[in-house]
């Protein structure tokens, strides 16, 4: 194994009370691992929507300036004064960014565990992974196979998880079929080639006819694209087909949420014995997942009483399921890396590249089919 290194680049994100953003990149101390830890030399992190709430915030980065230099630059850029407020617990404090990421083993703690990573590549969940080097407990790291490569198993854990939870929810809460919106994502692919070996249906809302053809291509059966003048007709008689009353929205904003339950509730009633004006007692039911729209929420009460939306997150459910069942979840991911859950890449790129202002741009886009890799590793 190479020396451990004393210490490394690692990207940071600093939300100023004067109301200035700053991306910069820290040298920080590599800490030596303790029995149960390893040192992982990252060479694979994806930057996720999740991730990206943390990096840039609330900041307009139409506004961004660039200083310092080529290996150490330093971005700036505005955030508007109204969202000030709701930043105030971060306000002044330099934050690691990255959920979750993969690399080599170079170093590891004297337990058993840990010695048995070493020389191995593994993927991470824990945070601060936009950095050349990471230490964390043997129990945030799930061992790749042998064939994968870091940017195979970068990720392995938000996507993946986040999708086998989804099925995970619909069977516990009794609900049959699934919904999912922005469904031509990495995650919503992903989430279609679950449904599909599971038999579970699941209807797809997407936002262009070249969504609708990613879907096509990978076998998904409903899909529905809510531009088209027949959007509401053809999500309805997808929620007949395949009697979905759970749906997972990505967009959290603008009026598609409330569309859904209504058609929801007129499926419901096609099969009705009889009428009720307190409308259907099936229960219907959104969670926001994600805030790709951030325009307000919007909904008519079209849906009879019962039904309801809320928000939902990847962790709160892994802890309320339990670590046992967390870990099935987990295995799964690692035997089907490179087919279910096989993740594609617009581009890689180094921790200086993620702070060019022409390449936040294109990945703060969050646009289908553009997914943005940070390889740490890159350059060094």
């Amino acid at each position: 194994m190479s020396q451990l290194p004393e210490t490394g680049l690692q990207l940071r994100s600093l939300l100023k009370a004067s109301g200035v953003l700053e991306l910069s990149l820290a040298t920080e101390a590599v800490t030596p691992p303790g029995p149960d830890e390893v040192v992982v030399r990252v060479e694979a992190s994806p930057i996720n929507p999740s991730d990206l709430g943390l990096l840039l915030g609330p900041a307009d980065m139409s506004t961004a300036r660039v200083s310092g230099d080529a290996a150490h630059p330093v971005v700036t850029a505005d955030v508007p004064a109204t969202a000030m407020r709701a930043m105030t617990a971060r306000l002044d404090e330099s934050m690691p960014v990255g959920n979750e990421g993969a690399g080599v083993v170079i170093a590891a703690g004297s337990s058993d565990q840990a010695q048995a990573l070493l020389g191995k590549t593994v993927a991470m969940l824990g945070g601060a992974m936009y950095a050349q080097y990471r230490t964390v407990n043997v129990g945030a790291c799930l061992v790749l196979p042998d064939d994968a490569t870091p940017a195979d198993g970068a990720s392995c854990f938000v996507n993946p998880l986040t999708a086998l939870s989804m099925v995970e929810v619909m069977r516990r809460e009794g609900h049959k079929a699934l919904v999912h919106t922005a469904a031509a994502s990495n995650l919503g692919q992903m989430l279609n080639k679950i449904c599909l070996k599971d038999g579970v249906a699941l209807v797809n809302i997407v936002r262009s006819p070249q969504q609708v053809a990613i879907l096509k291509a990978i076998g998904a059966t409903y899909i529905c694209d809510s531009t088209s003048p027949t959007f509401m007709n053809d999500l309805i008689e997808a929620l007949v087909a395949t009697g979905a009353t759970l749906a997972f929205d990505a967009l959290g904003g603008g009026k598609l949420a409330g569309q859904i339950l209504t058609a929801m509730e007129i499926a419901a009633n096609r099969t009705a014995a009889e009428y009720s004006r307190y409308g259907s007692t099936v229960h219907k039911q959104v969670y926001m997942y994600g805030g790709l729209d951030t325009r307000p929420t919007e909904f008519n009460r079209s849906f009879g009483m019962a039904w309801g939306i809320g928000g939902w997150l990847l962790t709160p459910f892994l802890i309320k399921i339990g670590a046992a069942e967390g870990q099935k979840l987990r295995a799964r991911v690692a035997a089907e890396l490179k087919t279910t859950f096989a993740s594609h890449y617009t581009q890689e790129i180094s921790l200086a590249e993620a702070l060019k202002p022409e390449i936040i741009a294109a990945y703060n886009r969050r646009a289908t089919g553009e997914k943005y890799l940070i390889n740490p590793a890159k350059g060094l």
